[in-house]
């Protein structure tokens, strides 16, 4: 792309933005020399990098990259032997650091599968690891760049002595500041230093009586910073010490910016690592900042921007519109009049699309779609050149030309007020010409103008659309909104009309501009009424549409109504049966028990009014519901004959086989009493016999329910094991796998005790506290064997 073209599009300021989103120097090096791409595979796989950061961004928050310094410097001067210094070290070692963590991070969103990040893991895989330098540093140099007295033995020894030393020099210039004289003679009872030198501070009079040397004086010369005779030799050794400390130090150094020549190379690598992730990052960040989306990109010139926004104007402030060509339209023309916002539509489609090819994000909704053109021309603004003597039209004409030069079917052509600053005839002739020119190449075309000629220029030419910028009559101001399909207008005489300019005048006016241009005005007026009508339309249909789905919710919130009245009456209806079947049950076993005090009775006659009175007592304890329906009896393993013992399923009882009458009933003894029955309503049982020996839990669950958990909360200590022992074996005995036991949290005690008699129990297999949903550490979930 052209620097020309960047700077008229104001790319620039959109690079400004993103490097302001940057952690490091180098990353904000890399931002500021990024250029569009003109390669369909490199902008795809640009804003696919964006992209993941964006997720990144989205679901963590914030990436660790603090830490990052510019070390590349540092790291030549080590490959050519150079010494590096306490800082420069310390900021390779933080840099170390910093990708350390940065991979660390990465590995755990990937091991974690939150997002998938393939092209930050390609780069985190390809960073060199170099723990070893970093630890190496920190080992010698702490967090200010001092060298520690760990460094080597030699230094800590040098230190120790020189700490010696300048204690005792201390201690004896302290003793001069705490003598007799001291306040008479001294101006501060203070020990400092001058030139590297323990000094005492002796008012100019009393100067012969410290003897020694003088190294500073006060401003007023009434003070002077004496090194009295007595301390020179130690401060002596002091500074033969430091240089000591000094060459000790530099050797440090030097075997530090060895280990960094080794590893220069990596230490390249790692910094345009970290530069890459960091402007990857920077994008998605201005990104975010600024509401934008990643567009699908194609090679095709065809462009669909949703919404779209000027990059550059503030989000509350910009008007977002939606921009399509490129498949059967190729070439825009907008029309209409000035501070419209036809200039803002064309910057926009070029911004957005630089950005797209530099892997940026664009400030449309998603779903948008954008074209990856070979290059941009773009003729906007006032190129008016005082210094090469050209006006506006010359020096517009000029850029043209270069323009027409180069373009070619694969790329993007942006004219602002085509043909303007000359004769409006001539440069609306010129304007059609240029287009004519342009859009018959196959190149994209964006172009404004002021021309009425122009506004016919869609209608006759195939693959052109009229586009105006909307104006409202009523405020008299722009509304800055694009209608494509629909040319521009004037509105001088609505506009003046409004603003109180008398009719006569107005209508005179109209007079002078001819019948073509009051026919072409009357076709933009129909197609604007057209407009507003399809819109009201749309509203309409919008409206319509939001109110079906309100009614379709209404809808499905009455039938989860209804289907919940139908459960409850459901429940209901069977709490119902229930109660009439045990009621039932009850006055069966009534009848029955004193049917066997009859018989008990033997030596009383049973008078057959009493046995008439205990069958319809029987026949009336049956469900009144049940006799509405068939009782169908399981089917026999063979054909039912007389003496099988059957079970009576309207009445629940057993009976004894007698007599067939029919091939439909039988004659059943039930007890002392014999009724004629259906076949269908007997159901074969098994003699004694031919049944399996049964267990106890088969007893039991005929005559208690094994529950599948035990509640022992507000049980006694002793009481709850031994309920927890029986309810084991009850468990296994009823085959359950699986059993839940509720002692609560409370102390633990009770928790404790249950655990440890499971964990004995042979036949337990393993326990558990139970999830949150089971019930957590108040349940213990039992697996048997």
């Amino acid at each position: 792309m052209e620097k020309r073209v960047l700077k008229t599009l104001e790319f620039n300021k959109i690079i400004q933005q993103v490097a302001t989103h940057c952690t490091s120097v180098a990353g904000r090096a890399h931002v500021e020399q990024l250029t569009p791409s003109r390669e369909l595979e490199d902008v795809r796989r640009l804003l696919e990098e964006t992209d993941e950061g964006l997720a990144l961004l989205r679901i963590r928050g914030n990436v660790p990259m603090g830490g990052i310094h510019d070390i590349r410097p540092h790291a030549k001067r080590a490959q050519i032997g150079g010494m590096l210094s306490a800082m420069e070290l310390v900021e390779i070692a933080d840099t170390i650091r910093a990708s350390r963590i940065l991979r660390q991070f990465l590995e755990a969103v990937t091991a974690e599968g939150e997002i998938n990040i393939p092209h930050l893991i390609a780069r985190k895989e390809a960073m060199p690891i170099l723990t070893g330098v970093e630890h190496e540093i920190n080992a010698a140099i702490d967090d200010n760049g001092r060298v520690v007295d760990s460094a080597s033995s030699a230094l800590r020894s040098i230190r120790q002595s020189l700490r010696v030393q300048e204690s005792r020099v201390r201690e004896r210039l302290e003793s001069y500041t705490r003598g007799k004289n001291a306040a008479k003679m001294l101006s501060d009872a203070i020990v400092t230093i001058r030139n590297d030198r323990y000094v005492i501070p002796v008012k100019a009079e009393y100067r012969s009586h410290y003897g020694g040397v003088i190294h500073d004086m006060s401003s007023s010369g009434q003070t002077l910073f004496i090194e009295p005779d007595a301390v020179v030799q130690a401060n002596n050794e002091i500074r033969s010490l430091k240089v000591k400390e000094q060459e000790e130090i530099e050797k440090i150094l030097l075997a530090l910016s060895a280990s960094v020549r080794e590893v220069a190379h990596d230490l390249f690598t790692l910094v345009q690592l970290l530069a890459e992730i960091d402007v990857i990052l920077a994008k998605a960040k201005y990104g975010t900042a600024n509401k934008c989306t990643k567009p699908a990109v194609n090679a095709d010139g065809y462009m669909r921007l949703t919404k779209a926004r000027h990059p550059l104007l503030p989000i509350e402030e910009a008007v977002a519109n939606t921009i399509e060509f490129g498949q059967d339209i190729t070439t825009i023309v907008i029309t209409g009049p000035n501070t419209g916002g036809k200039t803002v539509t064309l910057k926009t489609v070029g911004l957005c699309t630089l950005m797209a090819q530099s892997g940026l994000p664009i400030p449309v909704l998603d779903g948008s779609e954008i074209a990856v053109f070979d290059s941009i021309y773009a003729d906007i603004g006032d190129e008016q050149s005082i210094e090469q003597s050209l006006s506006t039209f010359s020096s517009h004409m000029v850029n043209i030309v270069d323009i027409l030069k180069k373009f070619d079917d694969r790329s993007l052509l942006l004219f602002d007020e085509l043909g303007s600053g000359t004769d409006p005839q001539e440069g609306a002739a010129l304007a059609i010409s240029i287009l004519d020119e342009v859009h018959g190449s196959g190149a994209r075309v964006m172009a404004t103008t002021h021309y009425p000629e122009l506004k016919a220029y869609g209608y006759n030419r195939p693959g052109v659309a009229n586009a105006s910028v909307e104006f409202d009559i009523d405020t008299l101001s722009p509304t800055y909104r694009l209608l494509i399909g629909v040319p521009g207008r004037s509105n001088a005489f609505e506009i003046s009309k409004r603003l109180g300019l008398h009719n006569h005048i107005i209508d005179r006016a109209k007079g002078f501009t001819g019948e073509d241009r009051g026919e072409v005005d009357s076709m933009i007026a129909s197609l604007e009424t057209s407009r507003v009508q399809s819109e009201k339309d749309a509203e309409r249909t919008h409206d319509l549409l939001l109110e079906t789905e309100q009614l379709k919710k209404e809808l499905n919130a009455k039938l989860a109504e209804f289907e919940e009245q139908k459960e409850r009456l459901t429940e209901a209806a069977k709490e119902r049966a229930k109660k009439i079947v045990e009621k039932a049950k009850s006055e069966s076993e009534a009848v029955i028990s004193d049917l066997r005090a009859l018989r008990m009775n033997a030596g009383a006659s049973v008078k057959e009014h009493e046995l008439i009175e205990a069958r319809k007592r029987l026949e009336s304890a049956t469900p009144a519901e049940k006799k509405k329906k068939a009782i169908k009896a399981k089917a026999a393993p063979r054909p039912l004959q007389k003496g099988d013992e059957v079970k009576v399923l309207a009445y629940g009882q057993k009976g004894t086989l007698v007599e067939k009458v029919s091939d439909k009933e039988w004659v059943v003894e039930i007890g002392i009493l014999k009724m004629k029955l259906p076949e269908l309503g007997l159901e074969y049982v098994k003699p004694e016999k031919e049944k399996k020996q049964v267990t106890s839990a088969a007893v039991r669950g005929r005559s208690g329910h094994v529950k599948l958990e035990l509640d022992l909360r507000g049980e006694r200590y002793e009481d709850a094991i031994a309920r927890t022992e029986k309810y084991i074996d009850d468990a296994l005995l009823s085959n359950y796998h699986q059993v839940s036991i509720i002692h609560g949290k409370g102390t633990g005690a009770l928790q404790k005790g249950v655990q440890q008699y499971l964990k004995k129990h042979s036949r337990v297999n393993s326990y558990r506290f139970g999830e949150a949903g089971e019930g957590g550490h108040g349940v213990t979930i039992v697996e048997l064997k």
